[in-house]
């Protein structure tokens, strides 16, 4: 049960709380609009994008852990701090400099438009699609398909890691996709592998993969961030608590996204003590992963949350059972409400969707890039 104690505006109520606080970006602006609201010192970029945020919520924990809030525009907030003292100034410029700053090419990849990342299950048991690509000439196939309709990063994965999914060793999962890896980037297809075992991140970066996806954000396989910090392999870190077959045992946060943020900093500073820095680096909050589904729908509402850690955010919610659990829709017939997902995380500054349906996705996107630039 979400556990927030709505507060009057006056940011005063936070007082010192804010201190140790994390911003989430409000009052959006797109075009002609945004670009005033920045010329005028109303607005600042998200993330170094288009977006232009005004005013913002700040969200902290109060000394019995209860989570509180207040907003203001930023104007008002820079004010407020500046009178808290040179403490609480710096830390709310530094939450907004994270938060604003232009993020650097990733793997290769300029975050200058939003990039789709195409998921290519090589597993027999995967939710949606399970299967369908299990043989490598499928799985070659279906991935160049992927790629001539715009996908950016071909997402190769060996395990299922549906919930309830049974573990599965590192040698069958190399079998299913070193394969398939060398033919796609051969092709020369961007590719990322997702796997949360140090053994086969290292045969898919030696057959071509440039980034690492792991469900466990380099925690599940002691050797993982060694590896990927000597093979200077950029990462995503996804969020997930527990196990693939217990994650969904009754999952419990005081704020999901407040929660997931901050175990996400932490595996951030984990990585960068081991050699990893964190322009190398991008967040999944882990929809659908030891979450309920108003867990999901929170985290999804306070996505801009996730700017804060200063990295690019990757969101992953296509065909999930939040879709079906809201529509009734089967795996197979949720492309509606997986774009609508996409297109609000988009909205909201993240970079990546990894996506099932990337012909639909590209249209959907091209459209809403289109009249967010006319306004």
């Amino acid at each position: 049960m979400t556990n927030l104690n709505p507060l009057p505006c006056e940011l005063d109520a936070l007082g010192d709380e804010a201190l140790c606080g994390w911003l989430r970006p409000l009052g959006r602006l797109a075009g002609s609009a945004g670009l005033r609201a920045r010329a005028t010192g109303r607005g600042l970029a998200l993330a170094g994008s288009d977006i232009t945020f005004t005013a913002v919520e700040i969200l902290a924990r109060r000394s019995d852990r209860v989570v509180v809030a207040a907003t203001a525009p930023l104007a008002l907030l820079r004010r407020w701090a500046a009178s808290r003292g040179s403490a609480m100034h710096d830390r709310m410029e530094a939450c907004l400099e994270a938060i604003a700053a232009a993020r650097a090419p990733w793997a290769g990849l300029a975050f200058d438009h939003p990039r789709i990342m195409g998921i290519l299950n090589v597993t027999p048991d995967s939710f949606s699609d399970g299967g369908a690509f299990l043989t490598p000439a499928s799985a070659i196939a279906h991935g160049r398909a992927m790629a001539e309709a715009g996908a950016d990063i071909i997402d190769v994965g060996g395990e299922s890691t549906r919930p309830g999914a049974p573990p599965v060793a590192p040698e069958d999962e190399i079998g299913r996709i070193e394969p398939v890896i060398r033919a796609l980037t051969g092709a020369g297809a961007a590719v990322s592998v997702d796997t949360r075992h140090a053994a086969v991140m290292a045969v898919a970066l030696a057959a071509g993969a440039r980034i690492v996806n792991d469900v466990s954000a380099l925690a599940g396989d002691p050797a993982s961030l060694d590896l990927v910090a000597c093979a200077g392999a950029p990462a995503v870190l996804m969020h997930m608590r527990g196990e693939p077959q217990t994650m969904q045992h009754d999952p419990y946060y005081a704020l999901a996204s407040l929660d997931v943020v901050e175990e996400l900093a932490a595996r951030i500073a984990a990585c960068e003590a081991a050699g990893i820095p964190r322009a190398r680096l991008v967040v999944d909050p882990g929809i659908g992963f030891g979450k309920s589904l108003q867990h999901n729908l929170e985290i999804l509402a306070r996505i801009g949350l996730f700017h804060g850690l200063g990295c690019g955010v990757l969101v992953g919610l296509s065909r999930k059972s939040l879709v079906g659990r809201l529509t009734g829709a089967a795996a197979g017939e949720r492309l509606p409400g997986s774009l609508a997902g996409a297109l609000h995380v988009l909205a909201e500054g993240v970079q990546i969707v990894r996506v099932h349906d990337v012909a639909e996705t590209r249209q959907a996107v091209a459209l809403w890039q289109a009249i967010a630039a006319a306004g």
